[in-house]
């Protein structure tokens, strides 16, 4: 018999609204008569001076307009989380103390036997610093005693922590594991803490170069919540391998690779004996055709990458003799990568006829790279495009235009009539220098930056621009797109601005997905054919 119970949590006095994103968690407990979650602290009530209310709930006097950071980008208004404890007998929820004030707590789970939680912490002091498209934030995997309230420590404290998972024996604990800033989506490593010895190991350490096998590494931001196999000996997970997305299966006493597609798991040991049961059916796009292809450059760019792939789309349908125009979406490496699978930015031009590059090559390589596939796949002229969300692209799309010309391609960029869509920012890391919290910019260092800005080169530009922003976007400072705005309408460089209010960083809001895509292509790409 089934028994519904209802718990509202909007009306508490001890705790705001839930989390579901980076911080979030619903967790029953091992005897499942409890339920964790995290949710953002309450704030106190606060009065003003001059309106002080006689009574026992008389408010903090004077901090009204008290200025609450939050952690940025699609996390705003989430500043202070706390771990709560729904006690689902007696309906009674709990604020967990013991959490350290300079901690923001999250992805919390019970620990073996219910003795008290394993969950991430952030450390949000000197201040907060975005987390939603940046996760290598200082953190730590941290333990709470339920009995003793004690918080104790478990991992390093000088590196960037997230998604731990408890083995079903309840054993041990994998989690991921990077450097504290420095490229956003880098190379992690899986660790193994394990609960009884209290021993914590790498079992599958960052890679800097692919390794002879052909393993590059760990590019993933999360572990599947059920990513333990039964027996709590092996690991599976999802990950990026140069231009395609694999599944790893991981032993956890050695740090070997078998790449899986999907499957019931076989015994240990046997894995490439997989028995594959098809849940249902793709539906390929029979008019796209695609390829993925690798370049080494040449000197001196080959100092700095080795091998880099990229990947290329065609419509199959081609008239013979016909060249296709090129749209290159020169990404914004190392702070991610693309892979080969389904994009709706690329799917439109597609279906309008031009090829599509993407590639996460440096862009010291990029006019490499583009006179190599322009030679090779007789393509008609290159024009770029900016795939939104990614937060480097600003650096390398202003500067790009300079390079081409000096690679001396058969193609000038400035003859090219399309539209460049332009994100600009400035970035101490772009400019050289490494970033911490308590760095004091030197006028040396404010000089340097000023030098790799791209305002500084706006006088280059010929090509017309299209800039794109969302009125609340956190990552990319919109006031930094007028100021180029203005700049280039003093060049009298034909340019235009779209201004999407409600949206932020990602544009990702149904008007503002629809009329981008419809600007950038039916509008601005196809007047230059």
């Amino acid at each position: 018999m089934l028994h519904q119970k209802q718990t509202r949590s909007d009306n508490l006095d001890n705790q705001g609204s839930l989390f579901s994103d980076q911080f979030g968690c619903m967790v029953w407990s091992h005897s499942e008569t409890h339920l964790l979650y995290v949710a953002e602290k309450k704030r106190p009530k606060t009065e003003l001076y001059f309106q002080v209310t006689n009574g026992p709930e008389t408010g903090l006097l004077g901090q009204q307009f008290e200025y609450y950071e939050d952690w940025g980008e699609e996390l705003v208004n989430k500043s202070s989380p706390v771990l709560c404890v729904l006690d689902i007998e007696g309906s009674n929820i709990t604020v967990l103390e013991g959490i350290p004030t300079n901690i923001s707590p999250g992805q919390a789970f019970w620990a073996p036997n219910n003795t008290g939680l394993v969950f991430v912490g952030w450390w949000h002091e000197p201040f907060r610093l975005g987390l939603k498209y940046c996760a290598n934030r200082r953190s730590s995997l941290f333990y709470v005693d339920l009995a003793s309230g004690k918080c104790e420590q478990l991992s390093s404290n000088s590196s960037a922590v997230c998604s731990p998972r408890l083995s079903p024996d309840n054993c041990r604990i994998v989690y991921l594991e990077c450097g504290v800033f420095g490229p956003h989506q880098q190379c992690s490593r899986l660790c193994m803490y394990d609960w009884y010895t209290k021993q914590t190991r790498v079992v599958v350490d960052a890679v800097q170069r692919a390794r002879e096998d052909g393993f590059i590494g760990i590019y993933s931001s999360m572990l599947s919540p059920y990513c333990w196999s039964a027996g709590s000996q092996r690991v599976l997970m999802s990950c990026a391998q140069r231009c395609h997305k694999v599944l790893q299966l991981l032993s956890h006493t050695r740090a070997a690779f078998i790449i899986t597609r999907v499957g019931f798991l076989p015994a240990k040991g046997s894995e490439n004996k997989m028995s594959w049961v098809t849940l249902e059916e793709t539906q390929p796009q029979a008019d796209i055709s695609w390829q993925t292809l690798n370049f080494s450059p040449p000197p001196p760019a080959n100092t700095l990458v080795w091998t880099f792939y990229v990947i290329l789309l065609k419509p199959k349908e081609m008239t013979a003799g016909s060249k296709l125009p090129l749209i290159v979406m020169a990404h914004g490496s190392p702070h991610s990568v693309l892979v080969s699978e389904w994009f709706l930015s690329t799917a439109v031009p597609c279906k309008m006829g031009f090829s599509v590059l993407l590639g996460e090559e440096q862009l010291q390589c990029l006019p490499y790279t583009l006179k190599s596939v322009h030679q090779t796949h007789d393509l008609a002229f290159i024009h770029f495009f900016r795939r939104k969300c990614i937060t480097r692209e600003p650096y390398i799309r202003v500067h790009l235009l300079q390079a081409m010309e000096e690679a001396c391609l058969d193609i000038s960029v400035d003859a090219c009539q399309g539209w460049i869509s332009v994100f600009v920012f400035r970035c101490m890391v772009e400019a050289g220098y490494e970033y911490n919290t308590d760095i004091h910019l030197e006028p040396a260092i404010l000089e340097q930056m000023l030098n790799k800005s791209p305002i500084k080169h706006v006088s280059k530009v010929k090509t017309p621009v299209l800039l794109m922003f969302g009125e609340d976007d956190k990552l990319v400072p919109s006031k930094q797109g007028i100021e180029y705005y203005r700049a280039l309408k003093a060049l009298q460089v034909p340019v235009r601005l779209l201004w999407y209010p409600g949206n932020n960083h990602s544009l990702s809001k149904v008007d503002a997905e629809s009329d981008g895509l419809s600007n950038i292509f039916l509008c601005d790409i196809t007047s230059s054919l």
